[in-house]
């Protein structure tokens, strides 16, 4: 996926056990098919997870994970991943890495849940849970910025785009994303923020939500960047359901389609040919902002 992609496989997890955490060394090791694009993950045994990020920025999110997961879980609804153990570079590998505890679910497929209200509520309830967290001393949000941050990059995508096979109208994404712009700013405090609620990072059992996993983009920033689910999982049937559970006003609301929109338009051109998880689910955002345009 990436041209400084880490090579990881299990032989390298076992070698990485054996120098660091030799208990763990004799379980069954398995790569997990993911559309991640930022850890290989691999299943250790029943219980447990080995992460090990794929660029150098990675190992940044294994540290922030570290220190802010474990006061975490007594504050949101859904479980949340547990950090069992963290790993220093060795065997060739260059990086911190992590162990966590293993959490049952199946990722969802954008636009195809069996019960979507459902899901938009229980989505709706650990965004509000989040936004409310009072502990003190978090990091700015890896989209813990304005909106308009992300406007140069966001513009460059959409060019990439335009110079694509893709069947999108790059001059009507631009129209939709100026339309977000135009939004005014948060002007409230910076609140605590997943900030990358992916479907890859939430987890479904049955038809609920069950967890919701990697934390590496968590902290204080706009409460819109929470709200992309809307656009990134949920059909519109659920989307009204979605918006009046998270109580949010008009400009939020268009942000958040700003913050979905941005992220599709830089994840497509990049993705399009390597991750289809991820491809695909830029496409279904941008349809989905398209058609819901004003």
């Amino acid at each position: 996926m990436h041209a400084d992609e880490l090579e990881t496989d299990a032989g390298l997890v076992r070698r990485l056990l054996r120098t660091q955490f030799p208990r763990w060394a004799d379980l069954p090791i398995t790569r997990l098919a993911s559309g991640g694009t930022v850890n290989a993950i691999y299943r250790l045994g029943g219980e447990l997870t080995v992460r090990l990020p794929l660029q150098r920025g990675g190992a940044e999110a294994v540290a922030r994970e570290a220190r802010l997961l474990p006061g975490l879980p007594p504050l949101l609804p859904l479980p949340i991943p547990e950090v069992v153990a963290t790993g220093a570079p060795g065997e060739g590998y260059p990086l911190a890495w992590a162990v966590h505890r293993w959490i049952e679910g199946r990722s969802p497929v954008e636009g195809d849940l069996a019960e979507p209200e459902r899901v938009a509520r229980d989505l709706a309830q650990f965004a509000v849970a989040f936004r409310g967290i009072g502990l003190p001393g978090g990091p700015p949000a890896h989209r813990g910025g304005p909106l308009l941050s992300e406007d140069r990059e966001t513009r460059a995508a959409i060019e990439a785009l335009r110079r694509t096979d893709e069947p999108f109208d790059a001059d009507e994404i631009t129209a939709a994303w100026e339309e977000a712009l135009a939004a005014p700013p948060w002007k409230g405090p910076a609140c605590w923020t997943h900030s990358d609620l992916m479907p890859s990072n939430v987890l479904l059992t049955g038809a609920r939500v069950s967890a919701v996993i990697d934390f590496g983009t968590v902290g204080m920033g706009e409460p819109a960047t929470d709200l992309i689910p809307a656009w990134n999982l949920l059909p519109a049937s659920a989307r009204r359901v979605y918006r009046e559970a998270v109580d949010v006003d008009d400009a939020t609301w268009a942000r958040s389609r700003g913050w979905a929109l941005s992220m599709a338009v830089v994840q497509l051109p990049y993705y399009r040919t390597t991750n289809p998880v991820i491809s695909a689910n830029a496409r279904y955002v941008i349809r989905e902002i398209l058609g819901s345009s004003a």
